[in-house]
């Protein structure tokens, strides 16, 4: 150390870094899209993988099982009533009418699946554009478009459902109707809340300035920018359709017979629960694990879709 204030540095003591050109231009994470690197993070939840497998295969074995099975859903062998699981070829064994629960579960995830998929489809259509419009317009059609949201979500839905189910026919368009109906008010309100915020957003600004009009503005602008929590929205609204079905058919309200769906192999095994435990812990397992696949799954979408998330 010299004077006061200075330092004296030996140049010894320093490496001296060079870089050329090409390490200074060299790419050390390749640029991604929005969705491909959702993806990429989705594929980092292995457990939303593997229940999304899940889901795939439950998906084609309710439509390939009960097409190519030898058994069908209907067919009574009052000989084997109540043959245990894997006895005489019956993989999940037989009910009390000798009909093979194995065909019968997977026919029920037919069931069970379309309805989960159709209420999810109605919640997409009603619930973005309703709360599309009334989040983009604003003041009064705002106002009063939240208070029908409203009065809507007072009612309870399950007592509704069941309303209905006894005033008309009980079966699977009973339900699709109620989720019409009530079942959409929750996709309404968070796409509305969502393009509160984006449309005020400079780029949505500055396409107005540029003489957009609203359905251009909401087509290329504000829907892209939701299209995120209506997918994590819909998962979770699939389960929650899946768990009415079930609730429904299993006090008599839901699928009518012949048709088999889980809730009514639940209903039909509770009778017998204390000599066949089995009977029921097999509907009851799918119908658990098919909705927590779906609630992880959508867990899994929430954290892959928030673009606060990219790294």
């Amino acid at each position: 150390m010299g004077k006061r204030g200075e330092y004296n540095m030996d140049l010894a003591n320093f490496d001296k870094i060079t870089m050329n050109l090409e390490d200074k231009e060299q790419i050390l994470r390749p640029s991604m899209g929005y969705w491909k690197d959702s993806f990429r993070r989705f594929k980092e939840n292995k457990i939303a993988v593997v229940l999304t497998i899940y889901i795939i295969i439950l998906f084609f074995g309710s439509i390939l099982v009960p097409v190519f099975s030898s058994y069908s859903i209907s067919d009574q062998e009052l000989m084997k009533q109540n043959l245990s699981i894997g006895e005489e070829g019956h993989i999940f064994g037989t009910d009390g009418f000798g009909r093979d629960i194995f065909v019968r579960v997977w026919y029920g995830a037919r069931i069970s699946l379309f309805i989960a998929f159709v209420a999810a489809f109605v919640d997409l259509i009603i619930g973005v554009l309703y709360g599309g419009i009334s989040g983009y317009f604003g003041g009064k059609v705002d106002q009063i478009m939240t208070r029908i949201i409203d009065v809507i979500q007072a009612i309870p839905f399950m007592i509704f459902a069941i309303l209905l189910a006894a005033i008309l026919e009980p079966g699977i368009f009973t339900i699709i109707i109620a989720y019409a109906i009530l079942g959409w008010t929750n996709m309404a309100r968070q796409v509305r809340g969502l393009v509160l915020q984006i449309k005020n957003q400079e780029y949505v600004l500055a396409a107005r300035v540029l003489g957009a009009n609203s359905r251009r503005i909401m087509y290329k602008h504000i829907f892209p920018n939701v299209i995120g929590i209506v997918v994590v929205t819909m998962t979770l609204t699939i389960p929650s359709a899946m768990f009415t079905e079930a609730f429904l058919s299993y006090i008599g309200l839901g699928v009518p017979l012949p048709q088999a769906s889980w809730g009514t192999l639940a209903s039909d095994a509770a009778g017998t629960f204390i000599s066949y435990p089995s009977q029921l812990f097999i509907p009851a397992i799918f119908i658990s694990l098919t909705i927590l696949s779906f609630n992880l799954i959508g867990d899994a979408l929430r954290d892959a879709l928030d673009p606060k998330l990219r790294k």
